[in-house]
C-alpha cells in the first residue's frame, strides 16, 4: 500500500480521538511531502473553536482558507476555489498534525501529497546568517532557464540577514506567486503552497555564480532549471503575444451563463463605452489575481461605462461542477460582472471555441474592446502582486489603455 492510501485508510478506519486539549495552537509549521523533499509553509489558525479561520503563508502573501471544520481531532481546510483540501488529524498531545492534502483536477483524476504539521513558530527551512557578500550574490534580477521552456523566464530573489529569501519566477504567461524559503550561501530552496499550487525549488550556487536546480509541482511535475544573474534580462511584451483575427465576428459566439440560459457575446447586458473580455479558469491561481485588479477597474471605471465578462475555461466538461467552481470563484472576489461557462482548460479546445484569437496561450488571456466591438488590444498572462514592479506596471498599463478608450468615447 502507498504511503498516501496508508494515511487515507487510517483517517478513514481509525476512531478518532480528542486531543489531551481542546485549544489548537495558533502556528504551525506545515508540510507536504513533495518527490522533491519537504515542501513547508505556515499554517495559522487565528480563530480557534468554534467558528475556525485558517491562514497560510507564504512569504508577504496571506491565503485565507475557504473553509475549517473540526470534528474530535481531525481538521478538513477547504481551500477556495481550488476544489482542494488539507485532511489532518490532530495528535494526542495537540503537538502535531498528520495527513494529506488533496486536488481534484477535472473527472476523476486527484493529485495528493502526504502531509504533516508541527506546532510553533518554526523556521521554513534552516537558516544560516549571511553577510553581506552573500546576499549580493543572491540579490537581484536572473534569466532562468527551464528545461522544457524555450523562452527565458526572470527570476526575482530578495535576500535577508538571517537566511531566509524570498523570490518569484516571472514567466511570459504569469508568474510562480509568493516563494518563501532559504539561502545559505550556496544552496537555495524556496516553496509555496496556496490550495492551488504546491511548489518547491531547490538549486546550487556555483563558484562562477550560476545556480543550478531541480523545480517540482504537486505530485506529477518535475524539470530542471539553471539561471545567470543578468540586470537586463527581459521578457517579450505581454500584448504583443496573442493576435486578433478580424475575419470571426463577436456575434458567432454563444455560451451558457451560469443559469444555463445561452448568451451571445453581443448581448446587449453586456455592452459599455469600453469592454474587457477575460479568459480565465477558477483553477487558475494568476487568473485569481487578476480577478482581484478587474474588480477594482470595475469600481474605478463602471460608472464611466467599463463593462467586464468573463470566459470561464474549467478542468472539465462537467457544467454542473464548473458552476459550483466559478460561483466559488465570483465569492471570493466579490465579483459583480457576469460570467459564461465557455469550455475546458484544455488550450487546444479553447482555441477552437476562440477563433477571435489566433490562439490561447495562457490564463488568464484579456480583450480590450471599444463600444463598437473593435479590439483595440489583447493582453496575454497575468503578472501577479508577487512580481512586484512588474505587476505595478501592467496594472498602469490597463488603467492607461482603459482612460484612453474611454476619452476617445468622452471627445467624440
Amino acid at each position: 500500500m502507498t504511503t498516501s492510501l496508508l494515511i487515507c485508510a487510517l483517517l478513514v478506519a481509525s476512531p478518532i480521538h480528542a486531543s489531551t486539549s481542546d485549544e489548537l495552537a495558533t502556528t504551525w509549521r506545515a508540510v507536504l511531502e513533495s518527490p522533491g523533499g519537504e515542501l513547508p509553509f505556515r499554517l495559522d489558525f487565528p480563530v480557534r473553536g468554534p467558528e475556525y479561520t485558517a491562514l497560510v503563508h507564504n512569504g508577504d502573501e496571506r491565503v485565507k482558507v475557504g473553509e475549517v471544520k473540526r470534528e474530535g481531532s481531525t481538521l478538513t481546510l477547504r481551500l477556495d476555489p481550488y476544489d482542494s483540501y488539507l485532511h489532518l488529524r490532530l495528535a494526542p498531545d495537540g503537538e502535531s498534525m498528520s495527513g494529506f492534502w488533496e486536488k481534484s483536477l477535472g473527472g476523476n483524476r486527484k493529485s495528493r501529497l502526504p502531509a504533516h504539521a508541527l506546532a510553533g513558530e518554526l523556521d521554513r527551512f534552516p537558516l544560516v546568517r549571511l553577510d553581506a557578500d552573500q546576499r549580493r550574490a543572491i540579490d537581484g534580477r536572473w534569466a532562468v532557464h527551464f528545461a522544457t521552456d524555450e523562452e527565458i523566464s526572470i527570476g526575482h530573489f530578495q535576500s535577508f540577514e538571517d537566511g531566509r529569501l524570498h523570490g518569484t519566477f516571472e514567466t511570459t504567461l504569469g508568474d510562480y506567486r509568493f516563494l518563501a524559503g532559504s539561502f545559505d550561501g550556496k544552496r537555495l530552496r524556496l516553496s509555496c503552497f496556496d490550495g492551488g499550487h504546491a511548489f518547491l525549488f531547490d538549486a546550487s550556487l556555483d563558484d562562477e555564480g550560476r545556480l543550478d536546480g531541480g523545480f517540482w509541482s504537486r505530485d506529477s511535475w518535475h524539470e530542471t532549471w539553471t539561471a545567470e544573474k543578468d540586470d537586463q534580462a527581459r521578457l517579450p511584451d505581454s500584448f504583443e503575444l496573442t493576435s486578433w483575427n478580424d475575419a470571426v465576428l463577436l456575434d458567432k459566439l454563444s455560451f451558457p451563463d451560469l443559469t444555463g440560459k445561452t448568451r451571445s457575446l453581443t448581448d446587449p447586458a453586456f455592452a459599455g463605452e469600453v469592454r474587457i473580455i477575460t479568459l480565465f479558469g477558477s483553477w487558475c491561481p494568476n487568473c485569481n489575481d487578476e480577478a482581484d485588479f478587474l474588480a477594482e477597474l470595475q469600481k474605478s471605471y463602471g460608472r464611466r461605462g467599463l463593462s467586464i465578462l468573463g470566459l470561464a475555461f474549467e478542468l472539465d466538461d462537467d457544467l454542473a461542477r464548473s458552476k459550483r467552481q466559478v460561483e466559488s470563484f465570483t465569492r471570493r472576489h466579490s465579483l459583480r460582472y457576469p460570467i459564461l461557462i465557455a469550455g475546458t482548460s484544455d488550450k487546444q479546445q479553447a482555441s477552437r471555441a476562440m477563433p477571435l484569437l489566433d490562439k490561447v496561450r495562457a490564463y488568464p488571456t484579456t480583450i480590450f474592446l471599444d463600444r463598437d466591438a473593435k479590439v483595440r488590444a489583447v493582453h496575454t498572462g497575468f503578472s501577479g502582486p508577487a512580481t512586484g514592479a512588474a505587476h505595478e506596471r501592467m496594472k498602469e498599463r490597463y488603467e492607461l489603455l482603459i482612460q484612453q478608450l474611454l476619452e476617445q468615447r468622452d471627445g467624440q
